[in-house]
């Protein structure tokens, strides 16, 4: 996709349910601001070369050189999606635990995130402190397993490996992700036998003078989990909240892109393949169906997905096989440069195939417009929470006030519709590093007179003391 007019991003503000809030969040030196640099390429902003290099969104100069994202910056892209124009306001966040209140003002502008989890390192102390955060501002989140290469380059992983490893750094997600459900629904739980115990006090007659009831009751904490809804609370490729990626490399994919793309070799439905790619399925080669089960055979994950991947890079970057590269370039419809294939870096000739076949930005935007919620499906619970500072409620405050609760969930961009400006974060400032009481440069009148002051009062230093008078004292 090109560059984005100005004018085009203005037009994308007047439609609310187009518009996608997220940030990106992550431990340190997971590769947000390279994925962040794939993004802003995605729009021409930067060259699809300079992504992950450039590293558009540090704009500090401690932050290039340092190398790592101390404050966050935000940036707004566009996306289209068929005949569907959409309008990305993303922000990236530091991942270093010493500049987490930045992370927490990003995620509270927001209505989503992308977490980010390096393929090999997992979940990360500072992984599970972001996903805490997106849970408690309640954020939908959806997931990039980011830095796969290093599974084939420096792990020197097999298909199959990498596959069985992948499932266990997913498992850890949900289960930070599972361990932040229970605590909620146990903790409604507790506050509603609470309640029941104070109506049941009020009710009760007779208790003994000690306010001890008669007999004792033994509540089951757990049974809240049995009723709750946490279908839609996991991560699963199958659910299409999951991408698979190395930034560095410029590519990603997800299930859904796999699944269009086998669903018309294999004349089967989509869908199927949507739901079977991920899982304990595998291709029965002469029934031609997928069978359940994987027992001594290959999961169709490895087969159809992470085969091909870990073969491009035997071809390109390992064994540098000029005539199988050209053959997979053919079957894959990728046409790159001369100076490309030529270079003597093969990750650039590496770059160029995946940039087409697999482009990061498609599979991530897709899946951000697709499963991110849009500033009108806000909850109202959320905007009560925003409006109100600290521990003040919401019906506590003035009418007016209260009144703009409807304006913030229509999200309109009428001329009589009311500007609502949200502070997310207050930071003090020195009072001399105001604009008003910079200091301002003198003027060359205002120089020669303090010239001349100073040389008047040299002369004055230089001139004779008066003689001392002596004062006699007679008693």
């Amino acid at each position: 996709m090109g560059h984005t007019t100005l004018d085009k991003i203005k037009a994308l503000q007047k439609n609310p349910a187009n518009i996608r809030n997220l940030c990106i969040l992550a431990h340190v030196d997971h590769g947000k601001t390279t994925l962040a640099d794939c993004l802003v390429a995605s729009n021409g902003i930067i060259s699809s070369r300079l992504a992950g290099k450039l590293r558009y969104l540090d704009s500090r100069e401690d932050e290039q050189i340092r190398g790592i994202t101390m404050k966050s910056s935000a940036i707004s892209l566009h996306y289209a999606s068929g005949k569907t124009d959409y309008l990305i306001n993303l922000i990236d966040s530091p991942g270093h635990v010493d500049f987490s209140s930045e992370v927490s003002t990003a995620v509270r502008l927001c209505d989503g995130a992308i977490i980010m989890v390096d393929a090999v390192e997992g979940v990360c102390p500072q992984t599970q402190a972001v996903l805490r955060q997106a849970w408690l501002e309640n954020i939908r989140p959806v997931l990039v397993i980011n830095k796969m290469d290093r599974l084939i380059m420096e792990l020197k992983f097999t298909s199959q490996e990498a596959y069985t490893h992948l499932q266990k750094i997913l498992e850890q997600v949900n289960a930070v992700t599972g361990s932040l459900f229970t605590s909620k629904v146990l903790e409604e739980r507790a506050d509603k036998e609470k309640e029941k115990d104070k109506e049941k006090e009020k009710e009760k007659e007779d208790i003994d003078p000690m306010g001890c009831s008669g007999s004792e009751q033994v509540y089951d904490w757990s049974a809240g989990l049995e009723d709750s809804d946490d279908s839609q609370l996991y991560f699963s490729p199958d659910q299409g909240n999951v991408v698979f990626a190395s930034a560095t490399d410029g590519w990603g994919f997800s299930i859904q892109q796999f699944a269009n793309i086998y669903s018309q070799k294999m004349g089967i439905r989509g869908e199927v393949l949507r739901k079977t790619l991920w899982g304990d399925f595998y291709l029965h080669a002469k029934a031609k169906k997928i069978m359940k089960g994987t027992k001594g055979k290959k999961p169709l994950f490895v087969q159809l997905v992470l085969d091909n991947i870990w073969s491009l890079y035997d071809a390109v970057v390992t064994r540098r096989d000029q005539d199988k590269v050209e053959k997979m370039m053919l079957s894959l419809g990728v046409k790159v440069m001369a100076r490309d294939s030529r270079h003597s870096d093969p990750k650039v000739l590496l770059s160029a195939i995946c940039g087409q076949w697999l482009p990061v930005s498609q599979a991530v935007l897709s899946m951000v417009c697709e499963k991110l919620p849009s500033p009108l499906d806000m909850t109202s619970e959320r905007i009560e929470k925003l409006m109100s500072v600290g521990a003040r409620r919401f019906d506590s405050l003035p009418t007016q006030t209260q009144e703009l609760k409807t304006a913030f969930m229509q999200c309109s961009c009428e001329d009589t519709a009311p500007v609502i400006v949200f502070v997310s974060k207050m930071i003090t400032v020195d009072a001399k590093s105001l604009p008003q009481n910079k200091q301002r440069p003198l003027t060359q009148e205002e120089i020669t007179q303090r010239r001349e002051l100073a040389r008047q009062r040299h002369a004055e230093r230089q001139l004779p003391l008066p003689p001392s008078t002596t004062v006699c004292r007679h008693n």
